[in-house]
């Protein structure tokens, strides 16, 4: 029989081949609802939580570059300098939810209870650090508003201003896909790719939106080649997989038959 010490020694040897310090995951998740707080709860003092914001990345950052490639001081600057215009951004993200959504009492309510404006929030701090070429951190972010909000948004998407989710739950918006301006997302939206590949990591997989386009929940469109023309309406429970002129209603059409016999 084995002894518990080669069981130990064993399960010592695994865990060498991929060096995992969970930490991290944790301390981003801490870090993303502290950036969050600190850009819209009034009761929030800026100046002291940008400090705190500051030693917590700094701590982050050493855990998950492993390279030594960049500075942590020199991110954080960088990252930094982007916030107010992140903000900017976010807040015309929040009126373009009010204005367009009859459910919406107040600016107020979308901040505080609105799903899918929390996970453009965690997309638009993450997209900044991915450009930034931070490893592991940008990911894990998402990866945590994907687990509050049901939206996985991958911070390599480029989305641009006034951008609109309804619901949230359930929508894939991949890592190469590119959304432009006042486009709306509905529940189970998913912007994929055609194919999984490893030999396609640099290529356009996932599809572009064009400006002023509204998708209905449950639609699928995937491919890099997929572009959606500005000005188009995207039916609910659609599969697309080839590009849309604008201008365009794509629909889902439900083949209905009256039934021959009644059974009481």
């Amino acid at each position: 029989m084995k002894t518990k010490k080669y069981i130990i020694d064993k399960i010592i040897n695994h865990k060498k081949k991929p060096h995992l310090n969970f930490s991290l995951k944790h301390k981003t998740e801490k870090f993303t609802n502290n950036l969050f707080h600190t850009l819209f709860d009034a009761e929030a003092c800026v100046e002291k939580n940008i400090i705190q914001l500051e030693q917590d990345f700094n701590e982050i950052y050493e855990i998950a570059n492993f390279t030594k490639a960049q500075t942590t001081e020199n991110i954080w600057e960088r990252f930094l300098l982007k916030l107010p215009t992140i903000l900017k951004n976010l807040n015309i993200d929040a009126q373009e939810i009010y204005d367009h959504d009859p459910a919406a009492n107040s600016v107020e309510e979308v901040f505080l209870a609105y799903p899918g404006f929390y996970a453009i929030a965690i997309y638009r701090f993450s997209h900044e650090l991915y450009l930034l070429n931070i490893p592991i951190i940008p990911r894990l972010m998402s990866e945590y508003a994907h687990s509050k909000t049901g939206t996985d948004i991958h911070p390599g998407a480029n989305i641009g201003h006034s951008f609109f989710i309804d619901h949230a739950t359930g929508i894939v918006i991949g890592e190469t896909c590119s959304i432009k301006n006042h486009v709306k997302v509905y529940q189970g939206v998913t912007l994929g790719a055609l194919q999984v590949s490893k030999e396609m990591k640099n290529q356009k997989r996932h599809p572009t939106v064009e400006d002023h386009v509204t998708i209905y929940a449950n639609a699928t469109i995937l491919g890099g080649d997929t572009i959606i023309g500005e000005n188009s309406t995207i039916g609910g429970n659609v599969f697309i997989t080839s590009s849309v002129p604008k201008n365009s209603i794509v629909y889902h059409t439900p083949e209905i038959k009256l039934k021959s016999k009644i059974n009481l």
